[in-house]
């Protein structure tokens, strides 16, 4: 019927065998090959990333959150947490103790691990902890948060988050240097918010 349509439309006999030649060389047609798209979850596409509603990076820490004030948590949040991570670790530290003019060891105020990984931030005071989280010793050899409180100077607060691929369920109450033991070769991430203070009387 094709040969029919093109020969009411003047096409020559010449034509029409050239074009069922070429027709019959090339054979089925073959359908286009799709790859599919891999998923990726959206937290791959970010880094993960910690911040307080307390204050900004290199901000100053209220003095609510200080020795000099209650002597709280501040709130934090973050988001990013990679796919693949069982549990958070958070430790906030005082790398300029006890002098930002002649720092001899960071200072521990607040170790807190075995966070589920769902959970995206810890509430000002950070009480309640979320279930199955624990504190560990601070350098005052107590357990929970201890606010800023150099001694000289204007003093950087770390709030460091880890992302890690196991849970630290051997351990109770366990000073950093124990939890960075744990942690070596299993950070997944971290993230890092750091605040400022100076106390305002001596």
């Amino acid at each position: 019927m094709a040969l029919r349509r093109l020969n009411d439309r003047g096409v020559s006999a010449a034509s029409l065998r050239f074009s069922a030649h070429v027709l019959t060389r090339r054979g089925p047609v073959e359908p286009i090959k799709r790859h599919p798209i891999p998923f990726r979850h959206p937290s791959e596409d970010r880094a993960m990333e910690l911040t307080s509603s307390a204050f900004d990076a290199h901000g100053d820490i209220p003095r609510r959150y200080t020795c000099e004030g209650l002597d709280v948590a501040p709130p934090l949040h973050w988001s990013g947490v990679p796919p693949g991570a069982q549990s958070l670790t958070l430790i906030v530290d005082d790398p300029d103790a006890p002098d930002p003019e002649a720092p001899l060891k960071p200072w521990v105020h607040w170790v807190v691990i075995d966070m589920d990984p769902h959970v995206s931030g810890l509430p000002q005071g950070g009480k309640p902890l979320p279930v199955g989280a624990r504190s560990g010793l601070n350098d005052w050899h107590r357990t929970g948060y201890g606010g800023p409180c150099p001694p000289v100077g204007r003093h950087r607060y770390r709030f460091t988050l880890y992302a890690l691929d196991k849970w630290l369920t051997a351990l109770y109450q366990p000073t950093r240097a124990v939890v960075d033991h744990a942690m070596a070769g299993h950070i997944l991430t971290q993230a890092e918010l750091v605040g400022m203070y100076r106390k305002t009387r001596a």
